[in-house]
């Protein structure tokens, strides 16, 4: 009898269905976990429009909008929604807060 060398089928298909489980396991894991990147992503993100509200409060004297902060040069262009695609607002007190969809 000749030496071959070599899986047969049935490690393969027991190496197969091995990575299939573990594959089963991380993909929803780590779709959670990018949500909830999204999530602190938007929290933070939502603290600089504060800060940026608060500064543009301090040189003029007034609550802005969004527009009034991307057009005075706090804020660049597109920069209205979280890093998660939620919209934020600046309410009359001066607070942002997400536009819930």
């Amino acid at each position: 009898m000749r030496n071959q060398k070599g899986f047969t089928l049935i490690e393969m298909l027991i190496v197969l269905f091995i990575i299939s489980i573990l594959i089963l396991i991380t993909v929803p894991n780590v779709t959670k976990h990018m949500n909830s990147i999204d999530d602190k992503g938007c929290e933070a993100y939502i603290k600089m429009v504060q800060g940026q509200v608060e500064s543009y409060r301090i040189d003029h004297k007034t609550v802005p909008t969004l527009t009034q902060l991307i057009n005075e040069g706090y804020l660049k262009e597109n920069m209205d929604k979280c890093p998660n695609g939620k919209g934020i607002a600046i309410q009359t007190d001066g607070t942002v807060t997400i536009i819930n969809n």
